[in-house]
């Protein structure tokens, strides 16, 4: 049976998901599809509820990824522990018995990321931001050996599920809450899940003594964050980084096959590239 996957989300338009996915199945000789679909706030059930025995997976973005976690309540769906400790799901798997799984490959692709970049030891680390990005990125550094972690956010309320869920890993990390606006970043690591908007020069300028970068975002590309990074030569993760190695994570529960990870990776580039030249 020719099976269907698919990204959701809203925005949706911008999502890269679609082409390393397809490229994934192109070069795996798969004859699936994958789409993308506009699913605002509030419209995840209804969504999941219509869909056939053709459907295998979903990829979840903004605002459905704590959103898809009342839809596993019932007898037989279950939640992976990485998406329990996360309190996000990103991965929704269909068995064909109706089961419905909650992943999240966003801790290990995010940890995959840095660790293609970068072997250096990492004991502390400032995200910034604050939502579910920063969560599943924060809960992957401490994987990674991280035990001190400030998030800096303009409002502390905002950020209270976030500390709470990165106090919570078994991994006891020391995590506090600091200002975007507060003084320089001193860190291993700074990780940034906050709009290319929001990137001031005051705040770049407060992480250039970081040496190594994380920026979660892909598009639009350079952000200011990942610009200074790459200029001054310090190690940059990108955004597209952490996609390809999310979404091969993915690819590889939803087939059951090994991820070209090359062939995702080219395909990204080319897209971003053909954006660009836009």
């Amino acid at each position: 049976m020719n099976r269907r996957c698919g990204v959701l989300g809203d925005p949706i338009a911008h999502s890269l998901s679609p082409v390393l996915h397809r490229a994934a199945y192109a070069e795996l000789g798969l004859d699936w599809t994958y789409d993308a679909h506009r699913v605002p706030a509030g419209g995840l059930a209804a969504f999941v509820d219509g869909l056939d025995a053709t459907w295998r997976g979903l990829s979840l973005t903004m605002p459905l990824k704590r959103e898809a976690l009342p839809l596993l309540d019932r007898d037989g769906d279950r939640l992976t522990d990485r998406a329990r400790m996360a309190g996000a799901v990103n991965t929704l798997v269909l068995e064909d018995d109706g089961t419905r799984v909650g992943d999240n490959t966003d801790l290990p692709g995010a940890a995959a990321a840095i660790r293609e970049r970068t072997s250096a030891p990492l004991a502390s680390a400032v995200v910034l931001g604050g939502g579910a990005t920063a969560t599943s990125v924060g809960l992957a550094l401490v994987d990674l050996g991280v035990r001190s972690i400030a998030v800096a956010v303009r409002e502390e309320a905002r950020a209270a599920e976030t500390l709470a869920t990165l106090r919570a890993h078994p991994a006891a990390p020391d995590v506090v809450v600091t200002s975007l606006t507060g003084g320089p970043v001193a860190a291993d690591i700074v990780a940034s899940t906050i709009p290319a908007a929001a990137q001031t020069p005051d705040l770049v300028a407060r992480c250039a003594g970081v040496q190594v970068v994380f920026e979660a975002l892909y598009d639009p590309w350079p952000t200011p964050l990942a610009a200074s990074a790459a200029g001054s030569g310090r190690t940059l993760v990108g955004g597209l980084d952490l996609l390809v190695h999310q979404a091969a994570i993915q690819l590889e529960i939803f087939t059951g096959m090994p991820a070209p990870l090359a062939a995702m990776r080219h395909a990204g580039e080319r897209a971003l590239a053909a954006r660009h030249a836009d």
